[in-house]
């Protein structure tokens, strides 16, 4: 039983569909991303969701999406955003409107969930214990509770800023689809 009262699917229960990692040998800093400013974040989430998605389902949208959730874990978030309005506001600046919309990570996860027609829940988690495992509990939860036929779980480890926008060291990310397993 996990802290909901619920007994989550045993890991037998879902299977991969697909996975990307970025970066990948040959990747450079993700794309940019209309809408996302300052901060490689929010691209690296969307690029290493469309490399999964587009393995798995080769184009958009995705023919099975409606029910497919969308994870999102992170330790930290988007640490160079963060620091950047918190200095903008020390200094006695107004941050741009564009940070307020991005610096919920639901933004990008729902940006991604639009362009490839998922339908399912979003949601976004800063892992108390190893990522992976507490990514994996969650898509378990989704799969075993009916909430989601499949999961792209989304797992991020971004640097802080300490080598300015687009250096490829700064930001890693792996996504996973979840799903067409057994579930009890």
């Amino acid at each position: 039983m996990n802290e909901r009262g619920v007994a989550p699917a045993r890991s037998a229960g879902r299977a991969v569909l697909a996975e990307a990692a970025w970066p990948e040998p040959g990747d450079g800093p993700p794309p940019p991303l209309p809408g996302f400013v300052h901060s490689d974040f929010n691209p690296l989430v969307a690029a290493v969701a469309e490399r999964c998605l587009t393995r798995a389902y080769g184009q958009r949208p995705a023919p099975d999406g409606a029910r497919t959730a969308v994870v999102l874990v992170s330790a930290d978030g988007d640490r160079a955003s963060a620091a950047h309005v918190r200095a903008t506001v020390a200094d006695g600046g107004r941050p741009g409107p564009l940070f307020f919309f991005q610096s919920v990570p639901n933004s990008v996860l729902g940006y991604v969930a639009a362009r490839w027609g998922l339908g399912g829940p979003v949601v976004c988690l800063a892992p108390t214990g190893d990522p992976r495992r507490d990514g994996y509990a969650e898509v378990d939860l989704l799969l075993y509770d009916g909430d989601a036929d499949a999961a792209l779980l989304v797992l991020i480890a971004h640097a802080p800023d300490d080598g300015g926008a687009g250096d490829p060291d700064r930001g890693r990310a792996v996504a996973v689809l979840l799903g067409g397993g057994d579930t009890p």
